[in-house]
């Protein structure tokens, strides 16, 4: 697996009900066509996604993202910058956390100070502001990723709704 992999399983899984292209996926996430094709390659043998690669196998993506992710890709805070609220300083997440730290991905159009956050890759702040499915997602993921027990806890229970698992 590599970073990006996660937000392209996240785009294809926002677009299970339509009829999308590589390219389409490609441009929605400034990723190259190559990248976006050797990527669903690796998570089809992760067993991440169908053999025709066009539908995320959500529970095994589940389970991944909750239990995984934080190993395999962990992430340290770093210097206060500007940026792009991530984690439980999601704007429509931070008024259900007290807290006085702020997590950001860099970005000089960002309005924000706070603790940094390494994005998944280097051009995932652009295909956040141009989807907000995207983002709140991305920002669930980097909650498991740094959050503390009930932030993580949250955000597990939002990830379980918004790719509805059942068990």
């Amino acid at each position: 697996m590599r970073p990006h992999d996660i937000p392209i399983l996240i785009k294809v899984y926002l677009e299970r009900d339509k009829v999308w292209l590589m390219k389409d996926i490609s441009a929605s996430l400034d990723i190259s066509p190559s990248e976006v094709s050797e990527s669903l390659n690796r998570s089809c043998y992760a067993g991440l996604i169908d053999a025709e690669k066009l539908n995320v196998q959500t529970q095994n993506f589940y389970e991944f993202l909750i239990h995984g992710v934080r190993y395999v890709f962990p992430q340290h805070p770093g210097a206060l910058i500007r940026g792009i609220p991530t984690a439980h300083s999601h704007p429509k997440v931070k008024e259900k956390f007290i807290s006085d730290i702020k997590y950001v991905w860099a970005s000089v159009d960002g309005q924000d100070i706070g603790q940094a956050i390494d994005p998944f890759y280097p051009k995932q702040i652009n295909a956040v502001l141009r989807d907000e499915q995207l983002y709140l997602i991305l920002s669930m993921i980097d909650m498991i990723r740094v959050g503390k027990t009930r932030e993580v806890r949250y955000a597990k229970e939002q990830l379980h709704k918004i790719f509805r698992i059942d068990q």
